[in-house]
């Protein structure tokens, strides 16, 4: 993961990077400060003896997972052929070739994972720390809370639920050749589009006709795939996860409790309720955030971001979360500050642990410090309007947690106005 040679001088003709693009743009200033801190991480995370790391491209892909998290742009605006992604790479002169395919910052982030990839949020932190922006005060007394990540799923409805699972079935039944008695494409797209209409009408007698219609006809492809399937293992192992998921959305009801599917392509999903009238539910994942309660002279810092699977109570997730807190930081915490969802916390101090209207042991000192508690509210909204956590695009449980580990990482190397370094 060396540097990129200077190799100007053998062609005159190669205009500077520095002399064209523009000097302003957010990728540029501090440009290699924080390369530096996104190779030394990624160095230290490759290169643990478990598996050896492929020789660095000229322009270092690994590298500009952050920035785009930092930027929310997605893989193509990185890998454009504009000049300041370039800079921030390591290139000296513009080249007019891709600079490496976008499909490689997929592959590379797979190959990291969210443990590897957590190195960066410590490496930023460690770099802060370094030059006096982060102080140990402000690393031992914190401030968590949990909030939703949503996935880029739409709105779940029954009958797009079921229109989706027999179009995916049609569509897979093609591909691996096996010849159906009767697709239902154009039924079913129909009765899809009548379901929203009738409803829209208040004429709910003839949408639930047409869902019963949509109910009806998945099943009655179901039951045609697996009787072609029969017998064949290999056939059932491409088929079973599909036609399990389909099986689950027709026979889901609206007032079942347990889990439900939200969405084909990310059965993951869980609905979380927020309690408020605009939005009462959103889909996605839990995610526990940690950010300094005092005021650092660099500004805010995530010190700690991690997705939760499975809709956990926020109390029941303290203890882990201010574990693996000290463990990124290497320091012991010595006062939580919370608001009112953690109370029956499982946190083991729990004389650390301070909850918001809190009356006992409450000093000037901690009053003040329960007062900062509500900073990490905007740093929220930053994470999710800024950072690409208000709509999650990676893939499965694995993609939550890497996408709020890059979130975090980003707002360190940039904070809320882009210039933070």
């Amino acid at each position: 993961m060396s540097k990129p040679r200077d190799e100007r001088q053998k062609d005159l003709f190669r205009p500077a990077l520095d002399q064209i693009i523009d000097m302003g743009h957010p990728l540029v200033p501090g440009a290699g400060d924080r390369l530096g801190v996104s190779r030394t991480a990624l160095r230290r995370g490759l290169h643990d003896g478990t598996w050896p790391a492929a020789a660095a491209r000229p322009v270092d892909c690994r590298a500009v997972h952050p920035e785009a998290h930092a930027l929310a742009v997605g893989r193509g605006a990185v890998c454009a052929l504009a000049g300041e992604p370039q800079y921030f790479c390591g290139e000296q002169s513009f080249r007019h070739d891709l600079p490496f395919d976008r499909s490689s910052m997929t592959r590379w982030r797979q190959r990291l994972g969210e443990e590897h990839l957590a190195a960066l949020l410590q490496e930023s932190l460690s770099v802060a720390h370094k030059t006096d922006a982060l102080e140990t005060k402000d690393l031992e007394r914190v401030a968590v809370d949990t909030t939703v990540q949503p996935k880029a799923i739409a709105h779940p409805t029954d009958a797009r639920l079921m229109h989706r699972a027999i179009e995916k079935l049609v569509g897979l039944a093609k591909r691996e050749g096996v010849v159906l008695r009767q697709s239902y494409l154009r039924v079913a797209k129909r009765a899809a589009i009548m379901v929203g209409r009738y409803s829209h009408a208040h004429q709910f007698k003839r949408a639930r006709r047409m869902l019963k219609f949509l109910r009806t006809r998945l099943g009655r492809l179901i039951r045609d795939i697996g009787r072609k399937i029969d017998g064949n293992a290999d056939l059932e192992a491409i088929f079973v996860p599909l036609l399990s998921l389909a099986t689950r959305v027709r026979q889901q009801d609206q007032h079942q409790r347990g889990r439900k599917v939200y969405a084909l392509h990310a059965p993951e999903v869980e609905c979380i309720g927020k309690g408020k009238a605009r939005a009462p539910y959103e889909f996605g994942c839990k995610v526990s955030v940690a950010t300094p309660v005092t005021s650092p002279k660099g500004g805010q810092f995530v010190l700690h971001a991690k997705a939760l699977h499975g809709n956990p109570y926020g109390g029941h997730t303290l203890g882990p979360v201010v574990a693996e807190l000290e463990e990124l930081t290497g320091i012991e915490t010595r006062r939580i500050h919370v608001d009112k969802g953690y109370r029956g916390h499982n946190h083991p101090h729990r004389f650390r642990v301070w909850i918001s209207g809190q009356v006992r042991r409450v000093t000037a000192s901690i009053r003040c410090e329960m007062k900062r508690r509500a900073a990490i509210e905007p740093v929220i909204g930053h994470l999710k309007a800024e950072h690409r956590m208000g709509r999650n695009y990676l893939k499965g449980p694995e993609g939550d947690r890497i996408n709020a580990v890059l979130a975090a990482a980003g707002y360190n190397l940039y904070g809320a106005d882009g210039v933070k370094w």
